[in-house]
């Protein structure tokens, strides 16, 4: 770890400066108990901190300023400052400066991240109008981490303690999806799902859930192809490759049924499709995750909510799980790696065929 200490340090990107990400991050870190944790390093401005510092009541929150990072103090929280310049805060309005200087923010929390200066990186909120630029052309943070740490695929999976779901397609138009919906594409997110249920979550033989494209996953082909033409053959051969999936199943029915109870983690085939029934079911705690970077990035499962921006009534439950989670997983990483010298255990193959005979299938 970076720290000299056993205490990991996480970086803090302030996201849209008119959003709740400010707000999030002070009263999270008021609480000092966190510093026994870790050791936070807020990417942002002295001024706008204390501009939310000030909005929010009966707060204890305090900081040391530093441009450093050798100059970090492990027992207090950090504010790295990237810029100097006055800039207008105007909560909950959506404008070109509050994007450009949450972008600023970023780069400069993944610069720290690729220079080893941090050992994770949790987000604030963003907002996808207003941070487009020609420096900046992606649709969300998880295609830009993608790119900035040279990667060949990601997947966004939300988690909420065993409850994990991740997507195939993230955010893309309803009309494109099936364009992506490829064999190839479904392999490789399975692929990395596995590996990270192993190596960030401690899984020894991760069990993934994998569903339908089409209503009743396509009804063996009365309502769409997909399923027998793409999906299935994906999963054949992720079993193939050693992979405990099933599936495809009828989506509705999954989560109605809590199917997802006896899987590790399910593969939605679409963003509406998975993120619906995690936000319904993780009682506001969510998580969302970036699986396949070298780097543990996680952020909150909510946007900017310019509705309650500067009125302090945003509620940290999810922010919160986000740093703890952080913080496990780059522990978790950090143990595997070491006991790699102990490989996990082949499974036989034969045990998929045997699964979709259980009552796992229903």
């Amino acid at each position: 770890m970076t720290n000299t200490s056993a205490k990991p340090v996480i970086g803090i990107s302030c996201g849209d400066l008119n959003g709740i990400g400010l707000e999030l991050i002070i009263k999270a870190f008021s609480d000092n108990r966190l510093l026994d944790l870790c050791t936070p390093v807020i990417f942002a401005s002295n001024k706008v901190v204390n501009f939310y510092r000030k909005s929010i009541s009966e707060i204890n929150f305090n900081y040391q300023s530093t441009k450093e990072y050798n100059r970090l103090n492990n027992k207090q929280v950090n504010v790295f400052n990237c810029w100097e310049e006055e800039v207008a805060i105007n909560p909950g309005q959506l404008e070109d400066a509050a994007g450009k200087y949450a972008i600023l923010s970023l780069q400069t929390a993944v610069a720290a991240l690729k220079q080893q200066q941090v050992d994770g990186l949790v987000t604030a909120p963003i907002h996808k109008k207003n941070i487009q630029s020609a420096d900046f052309n992606y649709t969300g943070h998880t295609p830009y981490l993608k790119e900035a740490f040279g990667v060949n695929d990601v997947v966004m999976m939300l988690c909420a303690g065993n409850f994990r779901v991740a997507l195939v397609t993230e955010h893309v138009p309803v009309k494109d999806i099936a364009q992506y919906i490829t064999k190839e594409n479904i392999l490789s997110k399975l692929t990395i799902i596995h590996k990270s249920l192993q190596r960030d979550f401690g899984i020894d033989r991760p069990r993934i859930a994998v569903l339908g494209l089409n209503p009743h996953a396509g009804d063996e082909g009365l309502v769409g192809k997909e399923e027998e033409t793409i999906i299935k053959p994906a999963i054949k051969e992720a079993k193939n490759n050693n992979m405990l999936v099933v599936g495809p199943f009828s989506a509705d029915a999954f989560f109605a049924r809590r199917q997802y109870e006896k899987f590790d983690a399910v593969l939605a085939m679409y963003h509406d499709q998975g993120l619906i029934p995690f936000k319904a079911l993780a009682s506001g705690e969510g998580v969302n995750y970036t699986a396949g970077l070298p780097v543990v990035r996680t952020s909150p499962d909510h946007g900017v909510a310019f509705d309650i921006a500067g009125k302090d009534k945003a509620d940290t439950s999810s922010f919160l799980t986000s740093i703890f989670e952080c913080i496990d997983i780059i522990q978790q990483r950090s143990a595997y790696d070491t006991n790699r010298s102990n490989p996990l255990k082949k499974i036989n193959p034969e045990v998929f065929a045997r699964m979709e005979d259980e009552e796992i299938r229903e």
